[in-house]
């Protein structure tokens, strides 16, 4: 059947006019007043359209938009959230050195609004919140990203309690996308070719408030069937179906910005997904400025950033020899590689030909701006990555940290929103990252917070029944246990909630350890406790989704069954309620496996607040006064051992602390020390998480280094990629005549702190010169394993030579007293290398 499409678009009267400038950007969704706009529309459409501004105006009735159009009141309104936006859009911004040269964020999910569901969780959410603080910021910055036609899953549970999903088909014209067009009126596309196959793709476009975010598309009658499902859903399909994804995000990316005329001076590859995109920016400085493969390298490292946000091996993305082989050729086409030499990029041991190909490997080798995403998965990951260094010291691996941060008006309730602009004053929106108004909280009284807070819980308890009998009525439930679901909790009653992805690491069932404690907390007739769980498991994870078929058989018992619910299919509109609507927010992953998570920052700035493991962002956010800490850092190789010890710990806390003191009420039934917890936690941790104090890390420690770096790399023809990758080179040659052949040791006897020692090294440099290298004495306290800890590093002179032997003298001032030692080691020293830590390239003594 030939169908002929065609696309209607509704007809908004000239002065609703704005209404489609604003549908189309999703600014709208941080915005309450702009949100207003489209509830007042029709707030039954609006909920149907689940909470879509384009599909709202689509399905609304040109007899309520002729309305409107004539609507004082409304027009009013409308004008008024216009000129905001376009204030917003055309002002002035934290970064004000604008150029044509950008930062382009690479991301497999971005999570930004209920409207555009490209997003499975925590990876997604963040990149929806970079790109948001990026706009408030102006900072130059674009996302790349693809187009899931069905997004991830939708959830929903059978009669049993098992998770089932469902992939409905997102209607793109109906949505906060546009595609991109060309001046003739054309489709922007581009091409790849993957494998065998030569895949087409049409790039869409998301307006991000100032910012832009390009999708790319195969669904599309250029490509073969098997070809138009590469974008299809997120995570779903087979590992052949993943590498097609990440090579069409990160080459296809890279072809996409070209096409539209943007130049992705800088990179920034958020997880290892799209790090392909370093293999393309390498055949171009190939292909058009006549570099070699080794110059290319070292003319990309500087310009690109990677962040991972993985802290075990086994969760890196890695692809079998068998299946990379099949995609090989098409990838290093162009750029000089071999199929050696691709291979060695994405292995830890490039000498060991059966090791599978690993993308965060390859993100990291290509990178020279590496980070992960807590102060302790910083250390993690220099702990799980110290291969790719081989004898280099844990920390100095070249992979920093930078924490996670949330965007508060994204994820603050309005009336909590609306407590902070009236107390914080104009700086909370005009100046973003003074981030000391924070500091202002002491100026809201506890009554009104209180109240706030009251409201939220209100909404949420109403949001719950409403979603508990959706279900139940999907089910086919009648009768009593569908009318129990107009009673189930109450707003008066503390709420605990547990809301985030169901994998197994979380241990969303820790709190059913001791079924039998757990009944009493929730029975207690003077101080009652109530659950709310959400969250998904990924499609193959059954143990994930036994953990929630667990937790509602145990909510189906007919004492519990108004304390705990479980909301189906979680969504950033389900997570708006639980931030904001919650007492309690309870996080309960083994350590070390929680990178960062940033559920708990969201409900921290709601004045909701935390109870968790000492993991993640936690471990460096927790003090006694902003939450309650389940354990103290420990780290277990028994996993039965560990949920017995923290579940006990948790139910210890909420029966000592926790319980009594939400219910411990002045005679103005005010819990006035509660309170106290609520602003301290907002306080703290509104000012050292938010995604303003993130960006600006990122810009200052990456991007604007990054930037200039291209400038002054890809100046003349790229002659100091030449000369790096000309160095790099005849360093690796010669390294194996570099040794430390000596280190005299001085007389130690009788040493006072303050007393300084000289030492000489002599060090044979084979045919570099002193020029070339670092040498070093390293030195501190050692530890009863004789390793020298918290590390202190001081350049060595040369003051003589002979064919190739060098002696160096260096001085130690003695800081500290105690069991300390030193020795010498040698490293490369360029200036232009961004550190000098190159794989393989370190001498010690």
């Amino acid at each position: 059947m030939n169908v002929i499409r065609f696309t209607v678009n509704p007809k908004l009267p000239r002065s609703l006019q704005p209404l489609s400038e604003l549908a189309h950007n999703l600014w709208v969704s941080w915005n309450y007043d702009a949100v207003a706009l489209f509830t007042r529309l029709d707030y039954d459409v609006w909920l149907e359209s689940r909470q879509n501004p384009v599909q709202t105006l689509a399905m609304v009735s040109q007899q309520r938009l002729k309305e409107l159009a004539s609507d004082d009141s409304y027009l009013a309104a409308l004008n008024s959230v216009y000129q905001k936006f376009t204030r917003y859009r055309d002002g002035e911004t934290w970064y004000k050195d604008g150029g044509k040269d950008v930062v382009a964020y690479f991301s497999m999910e971005y999570g930004m609004d209920v409207s555009l569901p490209i997003y499975s969780g925590g990876l997604g959410l963040l990149s929806g919140d970079h790109m948001k603080t990026a706009s408030d910021l102006g900072l130059p910055l674009v996302g790349v990203g693809l187009l899931y036609r069905q997004g991830y899953f939708q959830q929903y549970l059978n009669a049993d309690g098992f998770q089932q999903e469902s992939y409905p088909e997102n209607d793109w014209y109906s949505m906060p996308v546009q595609r991109c067009r060309d001046k003739s009126g054309q489709d922007i596309r581009i091409s790849v070719q993957i494998g065998n196959s030569l895949v087409i793709a049409r790039v869409w476009r998301v307006n991000v408030g100032r910012l832009a975010l390009y999708l790319l598309d195969t669904n599309i009658e250029d490509n073969a069937p098997e070809l138009r499902t590469i974008t299809a859903s997120l995570y779903g399909g087979t590992k052949d179906t993943r590498i097609r994804q990440e090579i069409l995000l990160g080459v296809g990316g890279i072809r996409a910005l070209r096409a539209l005329g943007i130049n992705p001076a800088v990179t920034h590859m958020n997880e290892g997904h799209s790090a392909f995109l370093g293999i393309e920016r390498i055949r171009e400085l190939v292909e058009q400025h006549t570099l070699s493969v080794h110059q290319a390298i070292e003319a990309l490292k500087p310009s690109n950033i990677f962040t991972t946000h993985t802290p075990v091996p086994a969760g890196n993305e890695r692809f079998s020899v068998e299946l990379i082989h099949n995609y090989i050729d098409s990838l290093i086409a162009g750029t000089g590689l071999s199929r050696e030499g691709f291979m060695a990029l994405g292995r830890e041991n490039p000498a060991d030909h059966l090791e599978h190909f690993c993308m965060t490997v390859l993100a990291l080798k290509l990178s020279a701006y590496n980070n992960g995403v807590s102060r302790l998965h910083g250390q993690i990951s220099r702990n799980m990555w110290n291969t790719i260094w081989p004898g280099l010291p844990q920390d100095e691996v070249p992979i920093s940290s930078i924490t996670n941060g949330v965007h508060v008006r994204s994820y603050a309730a309005q009336d909590i929103v609306d407590l902070l602009d009236r107390y914080f004053g104009p700086r909370f929106v005009d100046e973003p990252t003074n981030l000391d108004v924070w500091n202002r909280m002491d100026r809201i009284t506890d009554e009104e917070l209180w109240r706030a807070h009251e409201r939220c819980k209100s909404r949420l308890v109403a949001f719950a029944r409403q979603r508990l009998r959706s279900q139940l009525e999907r089910r086919g439930i009648i009768g009593n246990q569908l009318l129990q679901a107009t009673e189930a909790l109450s707003p008066t009653t503390l709420t605990i909630s547990f809301a985030r992805r169901f994998a197994t690491y979380k241990r969303g069932a820790l709190l059913f350890h001791d079924p039998e404690r757990l009944m009493r907390l929730l029975l207690d007739p003077q101080r009652p406790v109530q659950l709310i769980f959400a969250g998904k498991a990924h499609p193959h994870d059954l143990a994930g989704k036994n953990l929630i078929k667990e937790i509602v058989h145990f909510a189906n018992k007919p004492e519990v069954r108004s304390k705990i619910v479980f909301l189906e299919n979680y969504d950033i509109a389900m997570a708006k309620q639980l931030v904001s609507g919650s007492d309690l927010w309870l996080n309960t992953p083994r350590r070390p496996l929680e990178a960062s998570g940033t559920s708990g920052m969201k409900a921290a700035v709601n004045g909701v607040l935390n109870c968790s493991v000492l993991d993640g962002w936690w471990a460096e956010a927790y003090a006694p006064q902003v939450g309650w800490a389940i354990g103290n850092g420990e780290e277990y190789d028994d996993p039965e051992m560990q949920d017995e010890i923290e579940s006990k710990a948790l139910y210890d806390l909420l029966e000592r602390e926790i319980i009594p003191g939400f219910y411990n009420r002045g005679q103005d039934g005010l819990p006035r020390e509660w309170i106290a917890l609520m602003k301290a936690s907002m306080q703290q941790i509104g000012r050292q998480f938010s995604s303003y104090r993130m960006l600006v890390e990122y810009a200052e420690r990456f991007y604007f280094p990054a930037l200039n770096n291209y400038a002054a790399v890809s100046r003349n023809r790229f002659a100091r990629a030449r000369e790096v990758s000309d160095y790099l080179q005849r360093v690796q040659h010669a390294w194996g005549d570099v040794s430390v052949r000596a280190v005299v040791r001085p007389d130690s006897a009788g040493l006072h702190v303050g007393d300084t020692i000289s030492v000489d090294a002599t060090v044979r440099l084979g045919t570099l010169k002193p020029e070339e290298v670092l040498v070093e004495l390293y030195y501190g306290s050692v530890s009863s394993q004789s390793e020298i800890v918290n590390p202190q590093r001081t350049a060595m002179e040369p003051v003589e030579h002979n064919d190739g032997v060098h002696h160096y003298r260096g001085q130690i001032t003695c800081s500290a007293a105690g069991r300390q030692g030193y020795t010498v080691r040698v490293i490369p020293q360029h200036r232009s290398l961004v550190h000098p830590f190159q794989p393989g390239l370190i001498a010690w003594g």
